[in-house]
């Protein structure tokens, strides 16, 4: 409901408050505004207020589908918010809460559930989610017997474990009694129609048990949040094409990686973004092996193909449209069936070997190494859809205004004789020219912000570009004259060659907007030193600055890097307080659950 329609007899406030409140939310620009709407939720750990009715008090509380989602990129948030507009398009009451605001132990008083979560890494939760999810593993999990549930999950079949958090959502929701009313579903990359299908197939389910009790407690339930803020019309499926206006290297000449600072012009798009957001870059495939894939497959390029109700030529669908960079079993199966190749035809059998077969090949070298004559139109059903790369952003828009900042890595590897380039990385740095036009969209991150009190301090750990969204940070943070101290820990293998952003970081440091810097350069000495080292070098200034409130911030490499930090962070604690490794995790968890411990990590 838009603020400016509630009243006193629709609205459990005031029509003083009412005015108040429309007072403060004009006087609000748009990042305030967000704020403003982020600090109600979380105090309220819904998004509605049900039960609200006109006229007598209702003897029961109306009841309400409750639509709980864990988003690590924001995908998973937008499939949710779908669900809920599709709800109370039906008219059903609808409670949507992100697990990071959402209290255990008020599923006991559930009667109508969904789960929308993404999975990432070895199979496992987003950071938002990973309290609920261990919650419902412990005996403190209640019975949930009468309850009915439907689960969706999202995820990337490329990987082993895939959507194995929606799994076992729905396996731990099922062993506490609950019911699931609608078969699950897990959706690969490319989920948006699938996702609409199970949103449509999950509400007829619920629909005609939440009605008739709805009609029975006699609720009228109101649905209300913070004020619509006007939003961008550009989405990720209405991306925006913006101007890319600058593609510098910022690594030196013998410098083992190629990493890019990147400006594209946002004017006219009406897009916003907060420090810790990303920005979602849509990418043209390299001409030179799409007609490779075009020769090796013995298609005309002017074949005419339809991909969803657009119809174009093969050759402008495999440039724009379609997938041939990164590998997944998915492909390899169907295009085994097509071509008839015995070899692959044997991975489709095989899982481990499938995915031993895709580990160094991109899919370009599939077709390169199994050439086969196949029609047009079986090419283009054998391959998904080209996903936009997202990527985190690098400025604040309190700093750079209508521009967005990016820092990417080029991903480049040698494999079976040629060059591999990454799609997105290898568009931008090698094949794009400024100037040109790339289509865009902001993804928001709920789960990495900066402090709302501009005194609270913050350490940030961002080896290589990780460096990104902290940049983002030192700007936003300069730009609000903010007297929080900030603490930065970077790593890359040479100070000469690869100090990302060298020049502004010690201009921060002069300013005294960074109160220290530590850095780890892993191949300037004998013994490798990383951003991990460094915390357990500055041990207890760490401890005693996460004492004192300070947020702690992780960006980059998930495998590795983030778990090395996480275990020295865990050692910093034992070291300080005496604790045991259990309590050092819990300490650990406790700060996640005060969004005073984020990571952002891929």
């Amino acid at each position: 409901m838009l603020l400016g329609q509630l009243n006193a007899a629709a609205s459990p406030l005031s029509q003083e408050q009412v005015q108040k409140l429309q007072g403060l939310v004009a006087e609000l620009n748009p990042i305030q505004q967000a704020w403003v709407s982020g600090y109600l939720a979380a105090n309220a750990n819904t998004a509605t207020f049900s039960g609200i009715t006109t006229g007598a008090p209702s003897t029961g509380e109306a009841a309400a589908l409750t639509i709980l989602y864990g988003s690590q990129t924001g995908n998973a948030k937008g499939v949710a918010t779908k669900l809920k507009e599709q709800a109370e398009s039906r008219g059903l009451a609808v409670k949507l809460v992100s697990m990071a605001d959402y209290k255990p132990t008020a599923l006991k008083k559930e009667k109508f559930l969904t789960v929308v979560v993404s999975t990432y890494g070895e199979g496992e939760p987003p950071e938002d989610a990973e309290t609920l999810h261990e919650f419902l593993a412990t005996k403190k999990a209640p019975k949930l017997n009468g309850v009915k549930i439907a689960v969706i999950g999202l995820g990337d079949s490329s990987y082993e474990f895939f959507c194995q958090t929606a799994k076992d959502f729905e396996q731990r929701l099922n062993k506490l009694g609950a019911e699931t009313v609608y078969q699950r579903a897990d959706l690969d990359v490319d989920y948006d129609d699938e996702a609409a299908t199970w949103i449509t197939g999950a509400l007829d389910n619920f629909e005609p048990d939440l009605k008739a009790q709805q009609g029975a407690t006699g609720g009228q339930v109101v649905a209300f949040g913070a004020p619509v803020t006007a939003a961008s019309q550009y989405t990720k499926q209405n991306p925006f094409a913006a101007e890319l206006s600058l593609v510098q290297k910022i690594t030196g000449r013998d410098s083992s990686k190629d990493v890019r600072h990147v400006e594209i012009s946002l004017e006219g798009s009406g897009i916003t973004y907060t420090p810790g957001d990303s920005l979602g870059v849509y990418f043209l495939n390299d001409e030179a092996l799409v007609d490779e894939v075009l020769e090796l497959t013995q298609i005309d390029a002017t074949a005419t193909v339809k991909l969803g109700d657009a119809e174009l030529s093969i050759r402008d669908a495999l440039i724009e449209k379609l997938e041939l960079t990164q590998s997944y079993p998915g492909f390899v199966e169907k295009y085994a069936i097509a071509t008839g190749v015995p070899e692959l035809l044997k991975l489709v059998e095989d899982k481990a070997a499938m995915r031993e077969y895709i580990e160094p090949r991109q899919i370009f070298d599939v077709i390169r190494q199994n050439p086969a004559k196949v029609e047009a139109q079986t090419l283009v059903d054998c391959l998904r859809k080209l996903q936009a790369r997202l990527y985190s952003i690098a400025s604040s828009q309190t700093e750079v205004e209508d521009e967005v900042h990016l820092t990417i890595g080029l991903v480049e590897f040698e494999a079976f004789g040629s060059e591999h380039l990454g799609g997105c990385s290898g568009y931008l740095a090698r094949r794009a020219e400024e100037g040109c036009k790339v289509k865009v969209f902001s993804e928001h991150n709920d789960n990495f912000r900066l402090p709302a009190n501009d005194e609270t301090p913050v350490i940030m750990v961002g080896p290589g570009t990780g460096i990104a969204p902290f940049r983002a940070f030192l700007q936003e943070r300069d730009a609000r004259g903010a007297s929080g101290k900030n603490w930065l820990f970077f790593g890359n293998p040479h100070f000469t060659q690869d100090f990302l952003y060298q020049v502004e970081i010690q201009g921060y440091l002069k300013s005294g907007l960074l109160s220290k810097v530590d850095v780890a350069f892993s191949r300037d000495q004998a013994e490798k030193i990383y951003v991990q080292d460094k915390l357990r070098q500055n041990s207890k200034g760490v401890f005693a600055w996460l004492e004192a409130g300070a947020h702690f911030y992780i960006c980059g490499d998930a495998n590795r890097m983030a778990k090395d930090v996480h275990q020295a962070l865990v050692d910093i604690i034992k070291d300080n307080s005496g604790k045991n490794d259990e309590d050092a995790e819990q300490y650990l968890k406790d700060l996640r659950s005060a969004n005073r411990y984020q990571k952002d990590v891929y």
